[in-house]
């Protein structure tokens, strides 16, 4: 018999009609209609929409240093400590970069985990990713941090697969695992491996039931993340599981009845929806969602962090006391000290992130540079709006990077005589068959030649 309950989701009483429990099937469900491993997984629909619920407080949380540091060579414990302070100082005093994840494997791992730790920042608070063993329990407990990540696959692509379990055996021994955290005083984050390819009804919904009913028996509530792992993600109103972004948060907030703040994103960029996939968990329920810096990780990479500062302020309409400027000491820091090439046209970080070669853009910039750029990178990264000169500059892209390169007395016009000059001499180097675009150094000597009166 169903039964009225109240909803603390959408405030209003609802009709619980239905427990969803483990469907322990004999064969795999691997959803093979939509993932034919010899074609592009495909997209269907079924119409049913969900509504959307951003929740009061949202946050992201940080995986550069576990996530991010698989796909690269080791960062030092020096390295993790000056990028540790600059996460703090970009999420601000309100920690909108509210967590970020250590390794705990390695004495180098440790001893950074731990100078960071003598920081004592509230945000991002120290989260680990370990094992599922009693050893890295004892770990986590002995260094004395709060929340750690769980690996629970459960797609059956990885519970038939890769375990050789059944459902109700994963989950038996999934549980069991989360005993041994809450047992040791440690928050457990539970890591929904591959949650786009799983049978969302058949185990993700009464799996979550169960983390509950175990938290709540704890004292402890138990955060879910949501893994994206290959990306098959899709946010589209009307999407089939189990890859609808929206279906997922809003059925863990409906059906398994976690809460927001419980509830984080994690998706990687196989099929370039990484960002719109992250925006839109927020969108229909999530709290968190979880990325590295410049997307950096396995494969494609995981969510861009900087990109979600974005999406925040764009979402909010407010910075919320974050320093949007450390984005770009950041970047340079990255490509300086650490030796890790950003591609240059990289929105928000990359070098020619807000610089043009097109000289009808340029045109627009000397006139108001509102025309071709997306906002005052000056005032917000620190990162002033550029010309890259090459042939197809003009006179405008000429004049405007003389105007923000030079310690000019008054801005020149295109129509001056020095910005014909420099033109002629630059025309003249692409004629001779000159392909790269110019340097600062080359311009500054070319216009040191053509117009000395200048400096």
């Amino acid at each position: 018999m169903s039964k009225i309950v109240y909803d603390d989701h959408s405030n209003l009483l609802r009709e619980d009609y239905y427990k969803y429990t483990v469907q322990n099937v004999e064969e795999p469900n691997l959803f093979t209609e939509i993932f034919q491993y010899d074609q592009i997984p495909k997209v269907a629909f079924n119409y049913r929409t969900v509504p959307m619920k951003m929740p009061d407080d949202i946050w992201i949380t940080d995986t550069t240093f576990r996530d991010g540091q698989q796909s690269r060579a080791p960062f030092s414990a020096a390295q993790i400590l000056r990028i540790y302070d600059m996460l703090h100082e970009l999420g601000g005093p309100h920690g909108i970069i509210r967590q970020s994840e250590f390794f705990v494997y390695s004495k180098q791992d440790r001893q950074a985990l731990e100078l960071c730790l003598q920081r004592g920042y509230k945000f991002p608070e120290i989260t680990t990713w370990i094992r599922a063993t009693e050893n890295d329990f004892d770990l986590v407990k002995e260094i004395g941090v709060q929340e750690t990540g769980i690996l629970v696959s459960c797609s059956d692509y990885h519970i038939f697969k890769k375990m050789g379990k059944t459902r109700e055996q994963a989950m038996n021994q999934y549980l069991k695992v989360v005993s041994m955290a809450l047992e040791r005083g440690i928050r457990p984050r539970c890591h929904f491996e591959d949650i786009t390819r799983a049978d969302f009804y058949g185990f993700v919904v009464p799996f979550a039931h169960a983390l509950n009913k175990l938290g709540e028996e704890a004292g402890s509530p138990i955060k879910i993340r949501c893994c994206d792992t290959l990306g098959l993600g899709v946010s589209y109103p009307g999407a089939s599981m189990p890859r609808s972004v929206p279906g997922i948060v809003y059925g863990l907030r409906h059906y398994a009845n976690v809460p927001s703040a419980m509830i984080e994103w994690h998706g990687h960029n196989d099929f370039y929806k990484v960002v719109t996939n992250a925006a839109t968990a927020w969108l229909y329920g999530a709290s968190a969602v979880n990325c590295s810096l410049f997307g950096i990780g396995e494969r494609t990479g995981n969510c861009p962090l900087e990109a979600m500062v974005m999406e925040y302020c764009s979402l909010r309409g407010r910075t919320d006391g974050m320093n949007l400027a450390v984005i770009t000491e950041i970047a340079q820091y990255f490509e300086k000290e650490i030796g890790h090439s950003i591609p240059p046209q990289t929105p928000f970080v990359g070098k020619d992130f807000c610089a043009t070669r097109a000289g009808i853009h340029a045109d627009g910039l000397l006139k108001d540079e509102q025309i071709y750029s997306i906002f005052d990178t000056q005032a917000i990264l620190n990162r002033p709006a550029t010309v890259i000169v090459d042939a197809h500059s003009g006179l405008a892209g000429i004049a405007y990077w003389m105007n923000t390169h030079l310690e000019l007395s008054a801005e020149i016009s295109k129509k001056d005589a020095v910005v014909e000059a420099v033109k002629s001499r630059v025309d003249a180097l692409y004629a001779q068959g000159r392909t790269t675009t110019m340097s600062d150094d080359e311009l500054i000597a070319i216009c040191k030649e053509a117009a000395p009166e200048l400096f």
